[in-house]
């Protein structure tokens, strides 16, 4: 994986990743670790020929004319390597005086032969200015990352009640080197010498945030990095580390640490790349857009890195614990990273405040030129809807292959993720909204690849255009995630099969025309292979529908039961047995799709309002709890965006669909109960709408159950994405 998503940056991953293997070995970055001071490390010459410190600068500063994201990419690689030496605060210094339009030791930046540091807290750094103009700096900047090895040095310094950054030459300042933290890339204490005047020239014209921005875009970028590494590493030991007689990846708690591991390095790369690319001169029109980014960045990935290489040392156990292991260099750079950036609340009020004044991330995906073709076509077609009743616009949508635009013709348009795209486009840009089938939307794709011909010409027109309403008939009180392990069965009778047994929590079930319904039809058969696919019409004597009382008070599920229900030969789909791979066709047959809604949620959003109304009650940690709600918002936005944006380009899903169901499930719950807090008695009174905060709360519950729990999905992503082992089986039942 890697922060960049095209083919070029795939590329220059590869390259960075083969020199990384070639030159970053094991010894070269303990022999950095066990000296008493740092120096310039030996493959620096070879890694500056790369020209990969100026990627980001403009070429007639001796640059690539690249862009933030190919730095990215690229710091990504190194951290995962954990690269020693000054390419991160080199770089850093590059693109602050870039951005000052300071560009005199851009081209030694650029090539290497100068290399930089960077302090992001003033300490006691002041600048004083005489009468006659004259500026003299007194003070200490207490953390300088690079520091050991800097030529050139870019310091924040107190400017009265403001901030200035100033660029010195090493010949006017003096350190104290620290061995540091982080032994593989060290740190000093940086002062003024006495006497040394600042010349005017050194005062950098920038926004005093800017600075602090591109430190938490490249901070996030490396912490991708390493997190990516600590993941890796975790999971690759679980896999082969056996303890009572089992891999320990095999044990929950090792699976699900792992799986969360993966979800929060996800969470750091998807915000490191927005962060990157917003963050490109002229890359946004509103500058606080950038702002944002960057300090979601700086507020997720950063801290994200820190927990993961915590999480990896535990995994590891006591090798993980030595000197010997990698672990700590991940944890010490990771620490460094979070300390010398500052405080991670302090990063989420900012993003509280930024949100809170006007400041959102736009999502959008910007369309290759063909788009346009394609778009012509589909708004020609929908001119005519417009036109139409509710009714016959429905049908004329359905029928047009408007409900599904993802399906094959001549049911959908067969379009690909790009069209897809387009046809949402037009269809909200001329207010028309065709079907939603919900459950249908499951159906329909399984009738297409597996149905028979009179099973297609029966139910899927009328599916696609709404006069059929399906619900769900797969759950049982015995077999909820594990559908395997379902036991009402199917017995064989002339022109046909009795059905017996009991589904719940389905969802319609008294609206419901039709049902898709899974049964055992060989019980002697393995658990999976004995299963069964139905239609089941709703109306036929033997079942019985009781409404389930949710903790709302409200009643969308239900019980079913059925007793003795004929189904007709023709109302099984594909062949008996198939129901397992039938019931895991919607798997594959997934629309692409991209929320127009502000990137934070409707529930992002309402927290917003809340703080508006009564922002007498907002504190600091207020502002921090909501900075970190955003934070997460934003994040599961971003991983969706990155899914969408692989199918455009025709590239395999990423990890990001699975990470982002988990996380966004968590993130809804999160946001609901705390408006309930925040609403205090209000919302314990029943003061408000039907679907006030309390509703919202008490109804969120069952996101992490329904459609498989926070648990199984923790197994898919460490059993799927993390290769972790499989679950051993259940011991045979005796007696």
């Amino acid at each position: 994986m890697t922060i960049g998503l095209t083919e070029e940056h795939r590329d220059l991953r590869d390259s960075v990743r083969a020199f990384a293997t070639r030159h970053i070995t094991q010894d070269v970055v303990r022999a950095v670790t066990d000296a008493e001071y740092e120096s310039p490390p030996p493959y620096w010459p070879t890694l500056t020929a790369q020209g990969l410190l100026g990627l980001h600068l403009p070429e007639e500063s001796g640059g690539s004319g690249y862009g933030l994201v190919e730095l990215a990419v690229v710091v990504e690689e190194l951290g995962r390597a954990m690269a020693p030496g000054p390419f991160l605060p080199t770089t850093l210094a590059a693109a602050i005086l870039d951005r000052a339009g300071h560009r005199q030791w851009l081209p030694g930046l650029a090539e290497g032969s100068t290399i930089g540091a960077v302090g992001l807290e003033p300490g006691t750094l002041t600048l004083s200015r005489a009468r006659d103009g004259a500026t003299t700096l007194t003070g200490e900047c207490p953390l300088v990352i690079g520091g050991h090895t800097a030529d050139l040095f870019v310091l924040p310094v107190r400017d009265g009640e403001d901030t200035t950054w100033l660029v010195l030459p090493r010949t006017s300042v003096e350190t104290t080197d620290h061995r540091s933290h982080d032994l593989t890339r060290r740190s000093s204490r940086v002062r003024p010498r006495p006497d040394v005047p600042v010349p005017a020239d050194d005062q950098l014209s920038v926004d005093p945030r800017l600075p602090l921005d591109l430190a938490a875009t490249l901070f996030a970028a490396e912490s991708s990095g390493l997190a990516d590494w600590a993941v890796a590493t975790a999971a690759e030991y679980a896999t082969v580390r056996e303890q009572f007689g089992r891999p320990v990846g095999q044990f929950q708690g090792v699976k699900h640490r792992c799986a969360r591991m993966l979800a929060q390095a996800e969470q750091a790369r998807a915000c490191a790349w927005d962060a990157a690319r917003a963050g490109d001169p002229g890359a946004v029109e509103d500058p606080r857009e950038a702002s944002l980014a960057a300090a979601v960045a700086g507020a997720t990935s950063v801290a994200a890195a820190f927990d993961v290489a915590k999480d990896c040392i535990q995994v590891l156990g006591g090798i993980g614990f030595t000197w010997e292991h990698d672990a700590h260099l991940y944890l010490r750079r990771a620490q460094t990273l979070r300390v010398a950036l500052g405080p991670t609340a302090r990063w989420r009020r900012r993003v509280c405040r930024l949100t809170l004044d006007g400041a959102r991330r736009s999502l959008g995906v910007e369309l290759p030129p063909e788009a346009e073709t394609v778009r012509a076509e589909v708004r020609a077609e929908l001119r005519a809807a417009t036109a139409m009743a509710e009714r016959e616009r429905l049908t004329y949508l359905a029928d047009h292959g408007y409900t599904a635009p993802h399906l094959p013709a001549p049911w959908g348009k067969g379009a690909d993720a790009l069209a897809q795209l387009v046809i949402a486009e037009e269809l909200r840009a001329a207010e028309l909204t065709a079907v939603d089938m919900v459950i249908g939307g499951w159906v329909v794709p399984t009738l297409i690849e597996h149905g028979d011909t009179a099973q297609q010409e029966r139910f899927l027109g009328p599916s696609l255009r709404g006069d059929i309403v399906w619900c769900q008939l797969f759950s049982e009180p015995g077999a909820g995630s594990d559908l395997a392990a379902l036991s009402t069965r199917a017995e064989r009778v002339d022109g046909g099969w009795r059905l017996t047994g009991q589904k719940v929590w389905t969802s319609g079930a008294r609206e419901a025309d039709w049902g898709i319904l899974l049964a055992r039809t060989d019980p002697e058969a393995p658990k999976h292979k004995g299963l069964s696919y139905f239609l089941l019409d709703m109306r036929v004597p033997g079942i019985e529908i009781r409404p389930l009382r949710q903790i709302t008070g409200e009643a969308e599920f239900n019980e079913v039961f059925l007793d003795e229900v004929f189904v007709p030969d023709e109302m099984l789909v594909a062949q008996p047995g198939d129901g397992w791979k039938l019931a895991r066709t919607t798997l594959v047959n997934e629309r692409v799709a991209l929320s127009h809604d502000s990137a934070l949620g409707s529930g992002g959003e309402a927290l917003l309002e809340l703080a508006t109304n009564e922002p007498g009650d907002m504190d600091d940690e207020r502002y921090a709890h909501l900075g970190h709600v955003l934070c997460d918002a934003q994040s599961v936005g971003l991983l969706g965006l990155r899914t969408t944006l692989r199918s455009v380009s025709g590239k395999q899903p990423g990890p990001e669909a699975s990470i982002a169901k988990l996380l966004g499930v968590e993130h809804l719950q999160q946001v609901w109960e705390t408006a309930v807090d925040w609403r205090g008695s209000a919302a314990l009174t029943g003061e408000g709408p039907r679907q006030d905060a309390t509703w919202m709360f008490l109804n969120s519950r069952c996101m992490s159950i329904a459609g498989g729990t926070t648990e199984v999905q923790l197994n898919i992503i460490g059993e799927r994405l993390l290769r972790l082992p499989r679950d051993p089986a259940p011991a045979p039942k005796h007696g």
